[in-house]
């Protein structure tokens, strides 16, 4: 694995777009409500969170994420990969591995489906994205 040519940049920003999503998909505007109603979460639940700790951590991991995003489409074979193509591969890890995944947790956890629509569909989305960002900026 050669990852002397990944742009880290584009990776940083791939992470701070995702983060961001991230943020707009759990607001109260979006999602926020439906998933904090799916858990059984109260808004004191919620405020009890070391929220650095948890938003810092959720950065580093997705930074992981896309960092083998990034490694996924530096090895494709000597194609050239675009936003395009990039947000394909995106998208087509978050359906076949990330969905999937979290789909298995959501049966063995007894959780409802509205629930893994929410948590994978964010998932899906900010893949897709992190593969367009990455692929644009080779």
């Amino acid at each position: 694995m050669e990852i002397s040519n990944i742009n880290f940049i584009a990776l940083a920003i791939a992470a701070m777009a995702s983060f961001g999503l991230g943020a707009a998909w759990y607001s109260p505007f979006l999602f926020g409500k439906a998933w904090q109603k799916e858990l059984g979460f109260t808004d004191e639940y919620l405020k009890k969170g070391n929220m650095l700790a948890i938003f810092g951590s959720s950065l580093l991991l997705i930074f992981v994420m896309d960092l083998g995003l990034a490694v996924i489409l530096q090895g494709n074979a000597g194609r050239e990969v675009n936003a395009l193509s990039g947000s394909l591969y995106g998208l087509l890890t978050g359906i076949f591995f990330v969905a999937t995944s979290i789909g298995i947790n959501i049966l063995y956890q007894r959780k409802s489906l509205k629930l893994w629509a929410i948590d994978a569909g964010y998932q899906v989305l900010y893949l897709a994205m992190t593969g367009a960002i990455l692929g644009n900026w080779r």
